[in-house]
């Protein structure tokens, strides 16, 4: 019973929606309905500027991060000798990465995409295979200016770098590849609009028109 606790309290810690409450706080408005649509950095830094965005970006990582540094050491304190431990662990962060997703304080309404808690969580599990793929982050930005771009190479590296630091037999090296699928998931709309070439870029004119009117516009 401890264990599905531990899996709850994950989930609730990933549902706190910090995206929409910095919307709320800063300016009295529902980032699911302006910019993006989406609760993350990105539509953050595009719609409440960049002081916003990082702090937004820390506590997305944080509520992947400190669930999986802190809840397994509570269960074996209250349970000494739980089996299964380290998956137990990873259960943790995977809950953490779906409540931002669909976060229940939100009714499931909106979320995020993923990629700050994924990253927070394998800062505590596997932080240099996240290293690597911060640098490979970084580059594709950098060349493409395309933030889901750049996100969705991240998460297409992360199985990779998990690779080469952990070894074929670590039991993140599957959670990794299902997690990267994910992330790729939550981008299919943003994969549409790189095939069609409307995908914004930072510091574009535009960047900041809406998912919702831009899906009107193609009649979808």
């Amino acid at each position: 019973m401890l264990p599905i606790v531990a899996l709850a309290i994950g989930y609730l810690a990933g549902s706190i929606p910090f995206a929409y409450l910095a919307g709320r706080l800063l300016k009295g408005i529902d980032l699911r309905t302006v910019g993006s649509g989406n609760l993350g950095a990105t539509n953050v830094y595009r719609t409440l500027g960049a002081p916003a965005a990082i702090v937004v970006l820390l506590l997305d990582a944080l509520k992947g991060a400190l669930p999986v540094l802190l809840l397994p050491g509570v269960v074996t304190n209250l349970r000494p000798g739980v089996q299964s431990l380290q998956l137990l662990t990873l259960g943790i962060g995977v809950t953490a990465i779906l409540g931002h997703a669909k976060p229940i304080f939100l009714l499931w309404k909106g979320g995020g995409k993923g990629v700050a808690t994924t990253a927070g969580v394998f800062a505590a599990l596997a932080p240099t295979a996240l290293a690597i793929v911060l640098g490979l982050f970084a580059f594709i930005l950098w060349r493409t200016r395309i933030v889901s771009v750049a996100s969705i190479g991240g998460a297409l590296g992360l199985p990779w770098a998990v690779l080469m630091t952990a070894g074929p037999l670590s039991p993140l090296l599957p959670v990794s590849i299902a997690l990267a699928l994910f992330v790729v998931w939550t981008h299919r709309a943003n994969l549409a609009r790189i095939r069609a070439g409307t995908e914004p870029r930072l510091g574009a004119p535009g960047s900041v028109v809406s998912e919702a009117v831009a899906r009107a516009k193609e009649g979808r």
